[in-house]
């Protein structure tokens, strides 16, 4: 068992040389106590990346700086390296992707997937595939080192991968406090390729029949005492019901959170080359069936044209995010941004309302500016041709600044596509519910008339015996 213990403090975040994403402020703990692995592993403290207020995810998603995915991509067991990219990406076309329900536990802090099976060499697992429902069901943890299972189904997996393996000797671990399951190879230069065969392969089966192919590195670990020597890093969960899968599965395996279609992906790759592969698959978007994803700014230089500002189809854009670099510090800036605002609208031939200030940070002797370019008001969003303009005038230097804000750089663009509906469309349901309401009431009002009609018709026809009667004259037949 790891905690941590500690404050928490808000100041500049800056993600690194190899990030687009600007320094931004954020509210994180400093540690004072660690206790467990957290505090005898190498690594030194540790990201929280669950649902929650205090998540960086969540902070960087509520100011608008990324959209609201993730993704993670751990190294093998021979080769480190890895990646992890905030905000949303263009997912390769064979990631698959399998449901995430945020609402499991009430507002659920997890990354829950509905496991169904486990098949080892081919061979489902006899378990009643409720058992990966109990308490939080299965959940995908980044944080945590190994897989454990309840104890049904890691005894049926145990005894399944000792049956494949019958031909292998039987070690102990490598620390005498716990009870690893390890098996000797009998070679010493056995290298993780190799490995697939001698163990078997294990499928994870999902509820819409998406399967996540594991090898021998996403369940096994290197003995660290004897060489050629592998134990099993999928456990039992002492005394607790819940399925908890963590980075030994997801190794060499690109794993995208997209928190705002509730969905996880998978893509096996080698995570030591993640930033080429990604580059080199030019997937096509994460989202399914609606262009709802955002386009961005190409990471390395184009060939000059147009196309470098080339947008997927002719798309309602909702906003366009621009990212630039000023040589000017940010005490300078800051009583003179509303006049570089207004000066930036003059040049882009747009109203001043539709330019909105989203951020700007220092660095160094240069400042930072988010700027967002939104429709007019009498517009719900932005042509393709008119987006394609703004971003080339910036991005190559045609809008010329002041000498007072110094030189300017465009260092990253984004549109994003219209999220509102047309208002049919949006208040359709108002106006199905409206209409009803009429319908009721004019039918309630119609019975009463009726109802009220037929009770002064009685009233009226009612005389008693002993009242006189006014005679009725005869009305003349018309001939």
């Amino acid at each position: 068992m790891s905690s941590s213990r500690g404050v928490l403090g808000e100041d500049i975040l800056s993600f690194g040389n190899q990030s687009e994403l600007v320094p931004q402020r954020a509210v994180f703990g400093c540690e004072n106590e660690e206790t467990g692995d957290l505090y005898s592993q190498r690594a030194d403290g540790i990201m929280g990346l669950g649902r929650g207020d205090l998540s960086v995810v969540d902070q960087l998603v509520e100011k608008g700086v990324i959209s609201d995915s993730f993704s993670l991509c751990y190294g093998g067991m021979d080769i480190g390296g890895g990646a992890m990219v905030l905000g949303g990406i263009s997912a390769p076309s064979d990631m698959f992707f399998t449901h995430s329900d945020p609402f499991r536990d009430g507002n659920s802090p997890y990354y829950n997937i509905d496991l169904k099976e486990i098949h080892v060499a081919g061979k489902q697992l006899p378990l009643d595939p409720s058992i990966f429902d109990e308490k939080h069901g299965t959940v995908l943890d980044s944080g945590t080192t190994y897989a454990y299972l309840p104890e049904a189904a890691f005894v049926a997996f145990k005894n399944a991968i000792i049956k494949e393996l019958d031909s292998l000797k039987q070690i102990r671990g490598p620390d005498p406090n716990y009870i690893d399951i390890c098996f000797s190879t009998g070679s010493s230069n056995v290298n993780v390729s190799e490995l697939s065969k001698i163990f078997p392969t294990v499928e994870l089966v999902f509820g819409d029949q998406k399967k996540l192919l594991l090898s021998p590195e996403n369940y096994l670990f290197r003995h660290s005492k004897v060489r050629g020597s592998y134990c099993l890093g999928i456990f039992q969960n002492e005394k607790d019901l819940t399925t908890l899968l963590g980075g030994i599965i997801v190794r060499n395996t690109l794993v995208t959170y997209d928190r705002e279609h509730s969905k996880i992906g998978f893509w096996k790759t080698n995570c030591s080359e993640i930033s080429e592969r990604l580059h080199r698959t030019g997937g096509s978007s994460s989202s399914s069936g609606k262009d709802n994803s955002t386009v961005e700014s190409p990471t390395t230089s184009a060939a000059g044209g147009s196309s470098r500002y080339a947008l997927p189809g002719e798309i309602q854009i909702g906003e366009i995010r621009l990212d630039m670099s000023l040589s000017i510090n940010n005490s300078y800036l800051k009583p003179r941004i509303n006049e570089l605002t207004d000066f930036i609208a003059i040049e882009l031939e747009i109203n001043a309302s539709q330019v909105r200030l989203l951020n700007f940070t220092s660095e160094g002797n240069s400042s930072l500016v988010r700027w967002a370019i939104v429709p007019s008001e009498s517009s719900t969003y932005i042509s393709n041709v008119t987006a394609i303009s703004i971003i080339s005038l910036l991005a190559e230097h045609r809008v010329k600044f002041p000498v007072t804000f110094g030189n300017y750089k465009l260092v990253r663009w984004k549109v994003k596509p219209n999220s509102q509906q047309p208002w049919r469309q949006k208040h359709y349901s108002t106006v199905i519910l409206s209409i009803i309401i009429v319908i009721i009431v004019g039918l309630s009002a119609s019975a009463a008339w009726v109802i009220w009609r037929h009770r002064q018709r009685n009233i009226n026809s009612y005389k008693p015996v002993h009242v006189a009667v006014p005679e009725q004259e005869l009305q003349p037949l018309e001939s």
